[in-house]
């Protein structure tokens, strides 16, 4: 069984999986996330036959965000955040955030 909130189903040695742990972990120093639980999607064979050959998964409340890599957009939407930042919008030494209204904030701190 999937416990609520944000899961990322892994497997042991996944190097996919501790990329995206690692950029859940950059986002959050960003942003306030809810906590994340890593489950073993070998510990289950349910899961094993679902999400075996997509991992890693990020779920919430038991839906799919994203699968191999991170959505921080549509993570950042999905758990209702006024802002985001996304790292991959850095121009001129700005750091630009994405709204879940799709609206633009830049921080020229």
């Amino acid at each position: 069984m999937i416990p609520p909130g944000l899961v990322v189903l892994s497997r042991e040695g996944c190097g996919l999986c501790e990329d995206m742990l690692h950029a859940l972990a950059e986002l959050e120093r960003a942003q306030a996330l809810p906590p994340v639980t890593v489950v073993d999607v070998d510990s289950d064979a349910e899961l094993a036959r679902q999400f075996g050959l997509k991992v890693p998964v990020l779920l919430l409340d038991g839906s799919v965000i994203c699968h191999y890599t991170l959505n921080s957009n549509e993570l950042l939407r999905l758990v209702g955040a006024p802002c985001g930042y996304n790292p991959a919008l850095i121009f001129a030494g700005a750091r630009v955030s994405i709204c879940s209204s799709g609206r633009r904030q830049a921080d020229l701190s």
